[in-house]
């Protein structure tokens, strides 16, 4: 039970730890530092995505061939679906962005800010779940320390994002401490919707598949729909390259030695 809790809890954490950094900075993040950051973050999602929860979820689907691969596609694609949805009936607005998303809305830059964040964390606190329920059910080859190694990926990764979306804020004439808790709520949706992926994947045993598959596609919408286009545009986006080739190296290598 206390391996769960620290499992489920550690991906929040790593978001509060790097939305505390609004009070150690004075000014917005550099463009450098944050194009880096967020090819980081994007680097870690695919591997997680790939090594986690794809190939788990081909090996714990039956039969070969088209059989096998066919739970884990139509799994993918519900996941895109699915954030392609939310992105399309939530009102919200991307960090660095000028004109709001979604429906038409009067809600504050503030609030629609955090909707965006609040939208990109759904996935990674799915992700965490399902292979946590995997682990206990003993299922995919996916062990107790595997499931740690996912959530510590995320975790590591929710680092450089929790200050990526801090100081935005901060910059748009919040308080630092304002930042640091709106910041750090945008993470409560990762545990949440980990310990509702566990219980449904508890409840109906044969959809883990679909569920691996699920939490994949909606971490990779996320990472073509934002975070690589942010890390991309502008000066210094060989530098979001540079760090996705980190971040993705080493979510791969936690994956397999961890797992």
């Amino acid at each position: 039970m206390e391996g769960l809790i620290i499992a489920l809890t550690l991906p929040l954490l790593g978001t509060m730890t790097g939305a505390a950094f609004v009070f150690f900075m004075k000014h917005e993040m550099p463009a450098l530092v944050q194009k880096s950051l967020l090819g980081f973050a994007s680097g870690v999602m695919v591997a997680a995505s790939v090594w986690s929860l794809l190939i788990p979820g081909m090996e714990l689907s039956g039969g070969e061939g088209w059989v096998k691969v066919m739970p884990v596609a139509a799994g993918f694609l519900c996941g895109i679906g699915f954030l392609l949805a939310i992105d399309y009936l939530t009102p919200h607005l991307h960090i660095g962005g000028s004109a709001p998303e979604g429906p038409r809305s009067r809600l504050s830059r503030t609030a629609m800010l955090s909707l965006a964040v609040t939208i990109h964390n759904l996935p990674e606190g799915m992700a965490v779940g399902v292979v946590i329920a995997g682990a206990i059910q003993g299922e995919a080859g996916i062990t107790a320390a595997g499931a740690m190694a996912m959530s510590l990926g995320i975790a590591i990764q929710n680092i450089p994002e929790g200050a990526i979306i801090s100081m935005p804020l901060r910059a748009e004439g919040n308080s630092r401490t304002r930042s640091f808790a709106i910041g750090s709520l945008s993470g409560v949706v990762e545990p949440i919707g980990a310990a509702a992926v566990i219980l449904l994947a508890s409840a109906v045993a044969p959809v883990m598949p679909y569920l691996l598959a699920f939490a994949a596609g909606a971490m990779i919408y996320v990472v073509v729909e934002e975070l690589i286009p942010e890390a991309s545009e502008g000066s210094h986006s060989n530098l979001g390259t540079i760090g996705f080739a980190i971040g993705f190296t080493l979510m791969m290598m936690l994956d397999v030695v961890l797992g």
